[in-house]
């Protein structure tokens, strides 16, 4: 077995072995259904624009007040596929989350609030200064009597100022004032919103009128984002966690402020092979039962006899109220599960060669990942980043997993050098150590990074600075 545990020395550079890369297949799936998802949604905002063209509305643009009016109908069509598009990128979908991975298909939600916000905005000015000029009224009055004179358009007033209050509470300097939960019940008005806006889609004007196709395309569109996001964020959660039964067998203590959760259930061999993704967890207690616990297993499930029970397991730290009340939680306690979700995993392998790097809590997908991940004695690295060996916690299940499998293990512990932002600990970068100083052959390598978001960060530069590329980037952030 070649297995080490080195703190100080660098391990010497390693020769390829010249196997074939199981893993190359996948990724060039992979970039072929991003791909994909990149043609349907350009493909979804042109036929939103298309199904105006196609019902005449260029024809608008022969007068000044008939061009405001039809900006303003693009914009709207636009800015109500942006909204459609955002809410399958947050529904979890299977396709979107093992291609792209949750976080990046979340960020991309919130890249695309704004413009579709905006859209919104410049559909309402816009309408109302075509309108106006139309009628001789200026755009102040004209809003107000389609206020007062169309039956639904104050449904659509109310979903414009909803969807103001959901992008503005997600803008990170604004949304780390409030707790988790505030902001989510806020982001439940995204769904309001969007019901307010369709009534005015369909009664007013007649691009949406009843019989056309237009009506129907429309119609199938916002029907199956409904639909994406009942089964993929209200059935299927419901359906695992009848599935499962899972229970709370035992709360054990790692270290001051650390437990793990054992749990047991039924049929959790349906969730092997997902070492570091995250699961969505909700312990049906009182006083925990509404709180969302997104975490990473820290064990791969077993299953001990014929019927199908098995145990799991997750490790937390105290970093708030809600993650401090589980220390308490009583063996018998009934859990709610989520997921897998992430691509924090094999899933994402592009590479003989892996590295993973943790620190803190973020050590425990680590240690899931470790242990499902497939590599050959050598070809991987495992290195642990913390104050002291206190806060490297797993430490000796990893240990043991290095020696059994053959991975190359990095303990790194102490403080960061003073006035130096590295990722690495004083002795370690007064010595000129980087990345590749414990991975030489990190530029031929997938890496897991999880810890963190600032000391990630610092990471992924290091790796980057060694010639990682992105698509060999993987990184489970802690944020939300």
């Amino acid at each position: 077995m070649n297995t080490q545990l080195l703190t100080a020395r660098p391990a010497a550079p390693r020769r390829s072995s010249g196997v074939a890369n199981p893993f190359r297949g996948q990724h060039r799936r992979r970039l072929l259904t991003a791909d994909l998802l990149t043609v349907l949604f350009w493909t979804s905002l042109a036929g939103a624009v298309a199904l105006w063209l196609a019902d005449g509305g260029a024809a608008g643009f022969s007068t000044l007040a008939g061009s405001f009016t039809a900006l303003g109908i693009v914009a709207g069509l636009a800015g109500m596929d942006l909204v459609l598009l955002m809410l399958l990128l947050a529904a979890r979908i299977p396709m979107i989350d093992r291609t792209v991975g949750h976080d990046r298909a979340l960020e991309f939600h919130r890249k695309l609030g704004k413009p579709a916000l905006y859209l919104l905005l410049a559909h309402g000015v816009l309408i109302a200064i075509g309108y106006g000029m139309a009628e001789g009224l200026d755009p102040v009055s004209e809003a107000v009597a389609l206020w007062v004179l169309v039956p639904d358009m104050w449904l659509a007033y109310l979903s414009i100022a909803l969807f103001i209050a959901v992008v503005v509470t997600s803008l990170v300097a604004v949304r780390r004032r409030f707790p988790y939960e505030f902001w989510y019940a806020v982001h439940l008005l995204t769904y309001a919103a969007v019901l307010t806006a369709l009534p005015h889609q369909f009664s007013l004007g007649g691009l949406f009128a009843e019989g056309t196709w237009q009506r129907w395309y429309w119609l199938a569109l916002c029907i199956a984002t409904g639909a994406a996001l009942l089964y993929f964020r209200v059935a299927q959660p419901l359906i695992a966690t009848f599935r499962h039964q899972l229970k709370v067998s035992r709360v054990v203590p790692v270290a001051p402020g650390v437990v793990s959760i054992e749990m047991s259930g039924l049929h959790l061999e349906q969730l092997t092979g997902s070492g570091g993704r995250f699961f969505i967890w909700r312990f049906l207690a009182p006083g925990v039962w509404w709180h969302p616990h997104p975490f990473s297993l820290s064990a791969e499930p077993v299953q001990f006899d014929a019927a199908g029970q098995g145990t799991l397991r997750i490790t937390v730290r105290n970093l708030g109220r809600g993650s401090a009340q589980l220390a308490a939680l009583k063996p018998g306690t009934k859990v709610a599960v989520e997921g897998p979700y992430g691509l924090f995993s094999t899933a994402a392998r592009s590479r003989n060669h892996v590295v993973m790097i943790g620190a803190g809590i973020g050590i425990t997908p680590i240690r899931a990942l470790l242990e499902s991940t497939p590599f050959q004695p050598g070809n991987a690295t495992v290195i642990l980043r913390g104050h002291s060996e206190a806060e490297l916690y797993l430490g000796e299940e990893i240990l043991d997993l290095c020696r059994r499998r053959g991975g190359i293990l990095f303990h790194l512990t102490g403080s960061r050098p003073t006035g130096v932002w590295t990722w690495l600990p004083e002795n370690a970068a007064r010595s000129g150590h980087r990345l590749a100083t414990y991975a030489p052959n990190i530029a031929d390598a997938d890496v897991y990074v999880c810890g963190p978001a600032a000391w990630a960060r610092s990471v992924l530069q290091d790796a980057r600075t060694a010639g990682v590329r992105e698509d060999q980037l993987h990184y489970e952030r802690f944020d939300w």
